[in-house]
C-alpha cells in the first residue's frame, strides 16, 4: 500500500461505525467512509467536539451540521510547499483528497529525474491538487475538467500556493471530448494524470460509467502519449477497479506499445490513534524506466 504520510496540516484521527475523525489545519470533521465497517469504541475527544459533522441520509446525500467553522480556510502540504482552500461542500467534500499526497510526491520525482522540459495532461483535474504538485516540480500542466466551479476553485489553489504565474493551462471541458480533439490535433503529452468518477457527466450531458468507460478511454489516450512519455497515472475510488484491474488494464494498453513497468497498489491514510492505517481507493503507476 502507497501511504500519504507527511502531511502536518492533515491526520485521520479516528475512525468507527462507518465515520472518520479527521483534523484539517485546526479544524475537527467528521465525515461518513464506506470501508469504515467496523466498531470501535469512539474514545477521542474530537468525536464529541468537531466543528463539522456531515450526517448522511438514509434516502441518499445527506446534509453538514457546523460548530464555529469558517466557510472557508487554508492547508499546506509542507513537503510540495503547497496550499489548499478548502470549504464543506455537497456530499460530504472538503475539496480536497489528501490520500493523493502519496502520488503527488512520486510523480514529482519522476518529473524532476527527467532533465527536460514536461508536459503533464491532467484529466477529471477537480481542484487541482495533481496540478500543482506537477506544476510545482516543473512540468507543464494542462488541467481539464468538466466543472467550471472546480476550474475556478483550482486557479484559488495555484495562487494560493503561489503558482499563479506557472504553465498551466486551466480547461473546463468534456475529458473525453477533449482528448479526442488532442488526437485530431495531433498534440502529445509526456504524462497523463487520471483521477476518473465512478459516474459522471460532462457539460453537456455527457454519461460516465467508469466501469464501462476507463479502458477504452485508457486506450484512447495512449494515442496522446508521447514517443519519449515518462509516466502515466490512474486513481480509483470505485470498489471494483482493484490494483490488479489496474494493473491489467495498463499493462495491456500502455506498456504494450511504450514498454516500461507498471505497479498498482491500495492507497491510504495513517491513523493517528492507533497506527494503523485506513484505504482510500487504488492507484495505478505505469513509468517508462
Amino acid at each position: 500500500m502507497w501511504i500519504a504520510d507527511h502531511w502536518n496540516d492533515y491526520e485521520v484521527i479516528d475512525c468507527s461505525k462507518g465515520e472518520k475523525l479527521e483534523r484539517w489545519g485546526d479544524y475537527i470533521l467528521v465525515r461518513p467512509d464506506p470501508q469504515v465497517i467496523w466498531d470501535t469504541p469512539k474514545k477521542e475527544k474530537g468525536w464529541k467536539k468537531m466543528n463539522g459533522h456531515y450526517h448522511r441520509s438514509s434516502k441518499g446525500g445527506g446534509e453538514w451540521e457546523f460548530f464555529n467553522l469558517p466557510e472557508q480556510w487554508i492547508i499546506s502540504y509542507d513537503r510540495l510547499h503547497l496550499k489548499f482552500n478548502l470549504k464543506p461542500f455537497s456530499f460530504k467534500h472538503t475539496g480536497l483528497f489528501p490520500e493523493q499526497a502519496a502520488n503527488w510526491d512520486w510523480f514529482s520525482e519522476v518529473i524532476k529525474n527527467a532533465g527536460r522540459e514536461v508536459k503533464v495532461l491532467n484529466l477529471f483535474a477537480y481542484t487541482g491538487g495533481a496540478t500543482l504538485a506537477a506544476a510545482s516540480a516543473g512540468a507543464h500542466v494542462t488541467h481539464v475538467d468538466a466543472s467550471k466551479g472546480m476550474v475556478n476553485w483550482a486557479k484559488e489553489n495555484a495562487a494560493s500556493s503561489g503558482l499563479s504565474g506557472a504553465p498551466i493551462r486551466w480547461l473546463v471541458d468534456d475529458c473525453v471530448k477533449f482528448v479526442e480533439r488532442e488526437i485530431r490535433r495531433g498534440n502529445k503529452y509526456d504524462a497523463i494524470i487520471m483521477d476518473p468518477p465512478s459516474y459522471g457527466r460532462g457539460p453537456k450531458g455527457e454519461i460516465w460509467k467508469i466501469e464501462e468507460s476507463i479502458h477504452p478511454f485508457i486506450k484512447l489516450c495512449t494515442q496522446i502519449l508521447s514517443d519519449d512519455a515518462i509516466f502515466f497515472l490512474i486513481n480509483s475510488y470505485t470498489t471494483g477497479l482493484a490494483p490488479a484491474v489496474l494493473t491489467y488494464m495498463i499493462e495491456t494498453e500502455v506498456c504494450s506499445k511504450f514498454g516500461g513497468s507498471v505497479q498498482s497498489e491500495e492507497i491510504g491514510l495513517p491513523v493517528s490513534s492507533n497506527g494503523l492505517v485506513l484505504p482510500c481507493g487504488a492507484s495505478g503507476r505505469w513509468s517508462k524506466k
